[in-house]
């Protein structure tokens, strides 16, 4: 198949509500939309890093410079047949880091390749679930009360897990109190990166309180700290920042860092290498789960597809479009269930962009063409 165009949308969409994690607040989200075109077909991916370098170095402005600059002129025109014609393209493959930016592209080829297949990207990844479970994320609360109140509606609507966001001075308080009320709540506590092994005394108070885990408690590039700190507690440490691709998951693993990882596709790189890490994990018996990145309608697609993979054992951070968005830029929005999520059984990921929403949140556009 020849990739005709390649089209770049910088989109800016309001949060329903603020979110607060360790590091910042964030009030709308930037994202970048990539579409690629060939035999008159389309397909869609998302770059889902933030517009700012706090939860890791990539940011949506630099995504859209690497893609615009560095990788779409020069791929533009080439046959893709498969995703690692792309992922071996000296122009591509060339490229060292950004994951998130080069995700955006290859998730957008791998919809194409599916759809051009007449097969969803879940069967064509290797999916067997026709629904998953869905977890909830709750940034930092002012009180209590609001904390108790969010957690109350989220369990009605059927959510299984629920991840809070801790940060020093909001962590083993904050979740003794969300222990003692909800004393069977699956529920687990994500740091990103807020703390450092000087911490091990109130890290080892969260043993009793029995969570699911703790997510990335130390430095987002770290993988040793991380492994003396597992060895203090009973409570499984997941990592997130620190894995970024299949050798930094066998590092951690050898080293006993984590018994539990967090697989974003955005800060992997894409669905190829979100499908090696799943399979070594699995390998292994380390359960995995899919993060999110308050993603839109396309990029919480990807998410539902590669979730619907047999080692995704833990209920991920997909949650329904409107956890975050009032308006979401795909119709019909995904909508939780029981808990769940139906995997989009449509060629590729099942959606397709509404045009019209596109456009009003687009804040800049390029495209480039053979």
């Amino acid at each position: 198949m020849l990739l005709e165009k390649i089209d770049l949308r910088h989109l800016s969409i309001p949060l329903k509500e603020p979110f607060t994690t360790s590091f910042e607040t964030k009030r709308h989200i930037e994202h970048v939309l990539v579409t690629v075109s060939g035999d008159g077909i389309e397909g869609y991916g998302e770059c889902t890093c933030n517009q700012t370098p706090y939860y890791i170095n990539e940011t949506t402005g630099t995504a859209w410079h690497i893609l615009s600059e560095f990788i779409a002129p020069y791929v533009v025109g080439s046959r893709i047949e498969s995703a690692a014609d792309l992922l071996n393209a000296p122009r591509f493959s060339s490229v060292r880091g950004n994951y998130f930016a080069k995700a955006g592209l290859e998730l957008a080829v791998q919809d194409l390749l599916a759809r051009a297949k007449s097969v969803s990207l879940a069967s064509m990844l290797g999916g067997t679930r026709r629904r998953i479970e869905s977890g909830v994320s709750i940034g930092v609360q002012e009180s209590a009360g609001a904390l108790f109140a969010k957690i109350d509606a989220f369990l009605g609507q059927g959510y299984k897990r629920i991840k809070l966001k801790i940060k020093p001075g909001k962590d083993y308080d904050v979740l003794a109190a969300v222990r003692e009320r909800f004393p069977e709540l699956p529920l687990m506590a994500d740091a990103n990166s807020a703390y450092t092994l000087a911490d091990i005394p109130m890290l080892r108070k969260l043993d009793g309180l029995h969570l699911m885990m703790i997510e990335q408690p130390l430095h987002f590039t770290d993988i040793v700290d991380h492994a003396t700190l597992q060895k203090e507690l009973r409570t499984p440490i997941c990592l997130d920042e620190s894995i970024h691709s299949t050798e930094d998951a066998r590092k951690a693993l050898d080293l006993g860092s984590c018994r539990i990882v967090n697989i974003k596709i955005g800060r992997v790189g894409g669905v190829n290498e979100a499908k090696k890490i799943h399979d070594i994990c699995v390998s292994r018996d380390i359960p995995v789960w899919c993060g999110g990145m308050h993603e839109y309608g396309i990029g919480r697609a990807h998410n539902i597809a590669i979730a619907s993979l047999p080692g995704f054992t833990l209920p991920g951070d997909i949650a329904g479009s409107d956890k975050y968005w009032r308006e979401d830029i795909v119709d019909p929005p995904f909508i939780v269930k029981d808990g769940t999520l139906e995997v989009p059984e449509g060629p590729g990921i099942g959606v397709i962009p509404v045009k019209e929403r596109v456009e009003k949140y687009t804040v800049a556009k390029r495209t480039f063409t053979i």
